[in-house]
């Protein structure tokens, strides 16, 4: 019977570039029948014998995710996955493992893999797996993006926008902030709407929020 596989959803417009799947498996098997799998569903695969090749290749991966074997020739691919939660690398890992290891799938899981699957893998359910990881590495990537440009809006505030900003994200008025900073109830109101303007802020809530992610 067949298996039918569900295609990842289609990106909206103006989105970036396919994502990338890294596989990471010394069986020349596995990884033609990963990449024939991926490509059936529009996804792009770069894939490789061991982790040596992999640092060797060091393919720039702006938008995916790893699937990795557990057991590697040289390098173990817990051991890499170690090494790169330890260099803060976000790429998400799904482990792949020919032996069904409940302790090491354990200590995979608590370093922060995202998945651990036990082969022969089911292709729908590895499929599913990608589809979550990549959307998980999208949005932590969007997340960055968002916070970055809050830096930017938080460093054109003068100290002064700053130190109202401070009072308003602790529920103080106008004139309470006035009194702190020995400014006039006008002078407060002045600086808190050209906090408003330079946040971008649509509302007192929305720039409390902002300024407890910048703070």
């Amino acid at each position: 019977m067949t298996q039918m596989l569900t295609p990842p959803p289609e990106p909206p417009a103006g989105r970036a570039a396919t994502p990338t799947v890294v596989l990471i498996d010394d069986d020349d098997a596995v990884r033609e029948a990963l990449e024939g799998l991926l490509d059936s569903v529009g996804l792009a695969a770069r894939s490789f014998g061991s982790v040596q090749e992999y640092l060797e290749a060091a393919p720039g991966v702006e938008l995916g995710c790893m699937v990795l074997d557990v057991r590697l020739p040289g390098r173990s691919g817990i051991d890499f996955h170690d090494a790169m939660v330890r260099g803060g690398a976000d790429l998400p890992v799904i482990f792949i493992s020919g032996h069904a290891d409940v302790p090491m799938s354990v200590r995979a899981m608590k370093a922060g893999a995202f998945e651990f699957l036990t082969k022969p893998v089911r292709h729908q359910e590895l499929l599913d797996a990608i589809h979550q990881a990549i959307e998980s590495h999208r949005a932590r990537r969007s997340g960055r993006c968002q916070l970055v440009r809050l830096r930017r809006r938080y460093d054109s505030l003068t100290p002064r926008e700053r130190d109202v900003g401070a009072g308003v994200a602790r529920g103080l008025l106008n004139k309470q902030i006035a009194g702190e900073l020995g400014l006039s109830e006008a002078t407060v109101k002045l600086h808190r709407g050209n906090l408003m303007r330079k946040m971008e802020a649509g509302s007192v809530v929305d720039l409390v929020r902002m300024l407890d992610r910048v703070s």
